[in-house]
């Protein structure tokens, strides 16, 4: 028992680097797929696609060596084969793995088709993995959700407001879309200890019917709010970070899919406001420039006061 964990002991990262940047934190290795090479399944969703594919080429070389080898130990087994010939033999297994059968070359002795059953048995293994892998890949719902690359304080409807905006550069429709917006920053509790707290940030409004086009997201600075009299330098001093969570259906795929944006106390601007997309035509018409997604203007002054 004791020589078992530790042995799991030995086997899970005994450190997690977290490098700060601009307030905001960074871990190391996080989500990178190389660091899942204890996870085969996890590894090969998460590898790319020419990786995918480059030890899908190898495996393969690999099996049907193994089965060219297997039929080389058997001596004279195979019909039209040149005798002790490897690539004979592992073009061989090339056919029965994918089961081709030109029929030039065939098992002549029991002991051939006994491998042959065998690899038969793993050819039909080998492609139910590959198949479910593949669409696994495939069906694995992307979100194409542009965040505007900083947030901006400003009043609105006589209080202080954080606003930041989204737009889905797909043009289809994402239901039901639910955004989340949290707080997070480094307090020191009561007992003197550090903590790495979080707090949810109400939203004038957090839900979409139907998330199109684009998308204002505001919190208002209020005496509720847990931004209420910070400061940009406060915020930088306690490391604080905007964590923004999007999830909604794509009403193509119909599946679930989620998008996520960090901001760092240096990207929220404040005094400033956006400036206007939305624009009218001399008929009455609207449209949108997103050319001036990001941009913002210098506004009154501001404070995380209300």
């Amino acid at each position: 028992m004791r020589l078992q964990l530790g042995r799991f002991l030995r086997l899970q990262p005994s450190r997690v680097f977290i490098k700060v940047r601009d307030g905001e934190f960074h871990f190391i290795g996080a989500g990178a797929w190389y660091s899942y090479w204890r996870d085969p399944y996890h590894l090969m969703l998460t590898i790319p696609w020419v990786g995918f594919l480059s030890i899908f080429v190898l495996l393969y070389a690999i099996v049907n060596s193994l089965f060219a080898l297997a039929y080389l130990a058997g001596g004279d087994c195979l019909e039209n084969a040149a005798t002790g010939s490897f690539l004979d033999a592992f073009f061989f297994s090339v056919q029965t793995l994918a089961t081709i059968g030109y029929g030039s070359m065939y098992p002549k002795t029991p002991y051939a088709n006994m491998v042959v059953m065998v690899e038969a048995m793993a050819s039909l293994v080998g492609i139910a993995l590959l198949t479910g892998l593949a669409f696994a890949r495939f069906s694995q719902p992307s979100a194409r959700v542009m965040f505007s690359r900083v947030a901006v304080v400003t009043m609105h409807d006589g209080c202080p407001t954080l606003i930041f905006r989204t737009a889905n550069q797909r043009r289809n429709q994402i239901l039901e879309a639910q955004m989340r917006v949290y707080l997070m920053r480094d307090e020191i509790t009561q007992e003197g200890k550090f903590i790495r707290r979080i707090y949810d940030l109400e939203l004038l409004r957090n839900h979409s019917p139907s998330f199109m086009l684009t998308w204002s997201i505001m919190h208002k600075v209020n005496k509720s709010s847990p931004l209420y009299n910070f400061t940009q330098e406060s915020l930088v001093q306690t490391r604080s970070t905007i964590v923004v969570s999007l999830s909604g259906l794509d009403e193509t795929v119909s599946q679930v899919l989620h998008a996520r944006h960090n901001y760092s106390a240096r990207d929220i601007i404040c005094n400033s406001r956006f400036v206007d997309i939305i624009h009218h035509t001399k008929e009455g018409h609207r449209y949108i420039d997103y050319r001036h997604f990001h941009e913002v203007e210098q506004d009154a002054q501001t404070t995380f006061v209300a």
